[in-house]
């Protein structure tokens, strides 16, 4: 969730910490710090809330050194404010920490009553004193790290500093990522490449457990046993230009734009537009023998799963299970021998997804995984890897990932269906027809954009909004819902539109607008009569629909919103355009900070 990067240098690192945090200001933002070592002495300075309070802190007081780590947090274990801001620091020992340790409570008791003081309420600022305690009883930075180490349990991912030793960074990682960054004569630390993309293009991904020793000279990694290993030393291929806004006012617009690109990007890594064929990246993987698939994700990349729960049953008509991540392990689900679980993930490093997957390896199942981040955990614990490649996504809200996620398992059904049996070839060639259609209609949503905007302001005064649709695009109304509450601050809700009529109706009045999408096709009537339902009870309808379906349907709507006539396998891709939009705008005219909303982080690394 936190952001953390490292430096060891050959000139001053202060500039460079605080512009790799601005690269993972999206993992955090409710306070930031660095720390460097300088003359046998730990320079630290920290700063409540945004990024550019800890700019002016260190214009103020400077830090000086050549070596230093620094942090940008988003709260867990307590309030944002200075005290609890990291680094933590003892007299011998600075760390950062993203993650939780679960049993801090137990080992701060016993420190207590050792004598240790504490400044903080964080879980975190343990680490430091318990690796302090044993530096000061003569252990060695390695030594300390060693022993103290297997007294942690949860999630964590550690840059640590030492007084006594300036040309020395300790790394660790369990349960959250950590890369190392080689440098010309400087090594760097990092939570993933975005980070280090300025610094280096050559890293190494930490596995987990791995502890890493990072000097001038080089870098020692040791797994979960102490004994040295190596790690493969790759190329991000992550650049510094992909975190630059351009024209646009926000990360998040920027990123919904790039969608015709992006998703352009992603179906050419899986149809084959000469032979009309799908395929998938992993073309010896057998998909014959699944008779049952479980979906697991959070989020976003949970109502992607809904979608693809259609498609998966409407085209290869195989049964699929949805759960949300954080609930799935809890239920004990009863897992089919043989079967698929299939997992979503924008940062393949999400906290709950990742221990499901690790519940459902232990269980037998074949684990594949849609992913941004193909060197993430979740993709190098996976037997089947569908990358998408969306790029870095800065925004909080979830835009183009979710669209890529959407071209995967689109994809990734159609695959499947045609392994087992239920797709023909015309049938094959039919679907990546539409496929290939799918950047173009996205353009041609998009350049609804100005209208949008322009009806903006009459959901921006709303306190509560409701979206309904029917079939995919129940899922889509509840992304939209999602999309408007992260960055709006507006309470909103999404339902299947033949269920207002089981209760929802009763909110309904003449201040609740409710966003109906209602693509013409075969569930356009049954969509239709739900909204007349509530027109009838003064609700101001934002109806989105194609040019057939508003000339039928559109009269005595608030708004409109006309998106192109697309074929339903494509349609929630195309219709996540509006509603994400419809989300920014509001947002926009309710000035809010659309980027980096409150109490959210992009990351999500604890449970």
């Amino acid at each position: 969730m936190c952001g953390i990067i490292g430096i060891i240098g050959k000139d001053q690192v202060a500039d460079r910490l605080v512009d790799g945090l601005r690269r993972m200001e999206y993992r955090g933002y409710d306070s930031a710090g660095v720390c460097t070592v300088k003359d046998g002495a730990l320079v630290r300075r920290r700063a409540e809330g945004k990024l550019a309070n800890l700019v002016k802190e260190l214009a103020a007081h400077p830090a000086p050194g050549t070596v230093g780590i620094a942090h940008t947090r988003w709260a867990t274990h307590g309030a944002p404010t200075t005290s609890n801001a990291h680094p933590h620091a003892t007299g011998e020992v600075a760390l950062v920490h993203n993650g939780i340790i679960e049993n801090f409570r137990p080992l701060r008791e016993a420190l207590i009553a050792r004598g240790r003081r504490f400044e903080s309420e964080t879980d975190t600022e343990v680490v430091a004193h318990l690796i302090s305690e044993q530096v000061e009883a003569g252990k060695s930075p390695q030594e300390a790290v060693e022993a103290v180490l297997p007294q942690l349990r949860g999630a964590f991912a550690l840059a640590i500093a030492f007084r006594q030793h300036p040309d020395l960074l300790i790394g660790a990682r369990l349960g959250s990522p950590l890369v190392v960054g080689y440098g010309e004569g400087e090594t760097y630390l990092g939570s993933d490449a975005l980070a280090l993309a300025p610094l280096t293009q050559r890293i190494a991904y930490l596995e987990e457990g791995d502890w890493v020793v990072i000097t001038r000279d080089g870098v020692r990694i040791f797994d979960r046993e102490n004994k040295e290993v190596e790690r493969d030393v790759t190329t991000s291929g992550v650049t510094a230009a992909a975190v630059e806004k351009g024209p646009y006012r926000h990360f998040m617009q920027k990123e919904i734009f790039e969608q015709p690109t992006v998703v352009a990007q992603t179906l050419s890594s899986y149809i084959r537009p000469l032979e009309q064929t799908v395929a998938l990246p992993q073309m010896d993987f057998d998909l014959d023998g699944i008779d049952r698939i479980t979906i697991v994700a959070c989020g976003t990349s949970f109502y992607a799963g809904m979608v693809a729960k259609y498609w998966f049953e409407t085209f290869a008509r195989v049964p699929v299970d949805i759960d949300v991540a954080s609930e799935f392990r809890y239920r004990d689900p009863v897992l089919q021998p043989g079967g698929l679980a299939l997992f979503i993930s924008q940062s393949g490093e999400t906290a709950d997804t990742l221990a499901a997957l690790r519940h459902c390896k232990a269980q037998g199942q074949t684990i594949a995984v849609v992913v941004n981040v193909p060197t993430s955990s979740m993709a190098r614990e996976a037997d089947l890897l569908l990358p998408t490649h969306a790029g870095p996504e800065i925004g909080v809200a979830s835009t183009k990932a979710f669209t890529c996620q959407l071209a995967v398992l689109a994809a990734l059904a159609a695959h499947l269906a045609l392994r087992k049996g239920k797709l023909s070839a015309a049938e094959e060639r039919e679907i990546v027809r539409h496929l290939i259609e799918a950047p173009a209609a996205l353009n041609a949503a998009l350049a609804h954009d100005e209208e949008i905007a322009a009806m903006a302001h009459l959901v921006a005064p709303a306190r509560d909004v409701l979206y309904l649709g029917r079939g995919p695009d129940y899922p889509l109304a509840l992304e939209g819902a999602l999309k408007l509450k992260e960055i709006s601050y507006i309470h909103a809700e999404g339902y299947a539109s033949g269920e207002m009529k089981h209760g929802p109706i009763a909110l309904i009045d003449e201040a609740v607008p409710v966003i109906v999408l209602a693509p013409s096709g075969p569930l356009f009537e049954k969509t239709v009569s739900n909204m007349q339902e509530v027109m009838a009870r003064g609700g101001k309808i934002v109806l989105i629909s194609d040019a057939e379906g508003l000339a039928e349907a559109g009269e005595g709507s608030m708004a409109t919103i006309e998106m192109p006539r697309v074929h339903p396998l494509i349609a929630p891709l195309v219709y996540a355009v509006p509603v994400q939009l419809l989300a920014y705008h509001v947002a926009v005219a309710k000035g809010t900070d659309v980027d980096q909303p409150r109490n959210l982080a992009k990351s999500v690394t604890v449970e």
